[in-house]
């Protein structure tokens, strides 16, 4: 058995400002994928995948006790594969911010939900916030609070926008220009992020009043513009936007970004070369760069490996 691949996924915006109803926008990155299989001698990632696999059920059991009208499942069937040893073949990083869970639900999901939410449907807005809906409770067993974003996206494979808590659309985003010089890379931290730790710091900090002001005032804000920008292809604009976005994140975000890595992120504010921002939740992972100049951005930062995931 080997079922459908289900990509990764890149918040190119919005991480944390989607919590305080800030734009975003999602795109999948093909790179990453994973599949849900069954192999005669599984690896000892294998083994470990489906025991994970085994106390996801629990959480799927559970889910659909007390709430039959959001979703239901053929339990006994995904049982049964778990009992034959199925598990989740990825590539997808895991706390990398690339949505590795998202993929391992969109999975789930597309093989085991009843009366489920097909990608060739015409798919409303209602039908997109169910959909969304669903994942949110699934993706919860992973880490607490899921929006259900990154599931949908790599559920979908379509670029996500958000306009709003309960307004997202399907999206097209301007061509990749192969040999274009500006671009958006992924900057490995070699740390891996866990998500939860970091939101809680995040809810912590909500409940300061500065701390929500500079989120509507700042974050918010730059957040919109970068959208925007990005999607009407008005790149000038959304170099100068992603600046002021970047000093902000640097400014009211450090715990989200690995020490090691705040010089790198304001030496790229200073020269100009590239401008840094989180990728997911942060604490590790990635980083999300974006750059005018490619050449320039891997000059600057040679010692670090850099992944380029759009090209314009």
């Amino acid at each position: 058995m080997k079922g459908p691949l289900f990509y990764s996924k890149i918040l190119l915006f919005g991480e944390y400002g989607i919590i305080k109803d800030s734009k975003g926008l999602s795109i999948p990155y093909n790179f990453y994928n994973g599949a849900l299989k069954v192999s005669e001698n599984p690896s000892p990632e294998a083994v470990k995948s489906n025991e994970s696999l085994r106390r996801f059920t629990a959480h799927l059991e559970q889910l659909q006790a007390e709430q039959p009208e959001l979703v239901t499942f053929n339990l006994a069937l995904l049982q049964q594969d778990i009992d034959r040893g199925m598990y989740f073949d990825s590539s997808i990083p895991q706390g990398y911010g690339v949505g590795s869970s998202g993929a391992l639900v969109a999975a789930i999901y597309d093989k085991y939900a009843n009366n489920k939410i097909t990608v060739l449907e015409n798919l409303t807005r209602e039908k997109l916030l169910q959909l969304k809906a669903v994942f949110s409770q699934m993706e919860s067993f992973f880490h607490g609070k899921s929006s259900g974003l990154d599931p949908l996206n790599s559920y979908l494979s379509l670029p996500i926008l958000i306009n709003s808590k309960d307004n997202i659309e399907p999206t097209g985003i301007p061509s990749q220009v192969t040999n274009g010089k500006g671009a958006v890379f992924l900057l490995d931290s070699g740390i891996i992020g866990e998500t939860a730790p970091m939101v809680n710091i995040f809810m912590e900090n909500l409940k300061d009043q500065g701390f929500r002001r500079m989120l509507k005032n700042q974050f918010v804000k730059h957040t919109d513009a970068c959208v925007e920008n990005f999607l009407q292809g008005d790149i000038k604009s959304l170099f100068s936007n992603t600046k002021k976005l970047s000093k902000v994140v640097l400014n009211n975000f450090k715990p989200m970004i690995p020490e090691q890595f705040h010089n790198v992120w304001q030496n790229g504010i200073d020269t100009n070369d590239y401008y840094l921002k989180l990728c997911g939740s942060g604490g590790g992972g990635y980083i999300l760069g974006f750059t005018q100049d490619l050449e320039k951005a891997k000059e600057s930062l040679k010692d670090y490996k850099l992944e380029v995931v759009y090209q314009f």
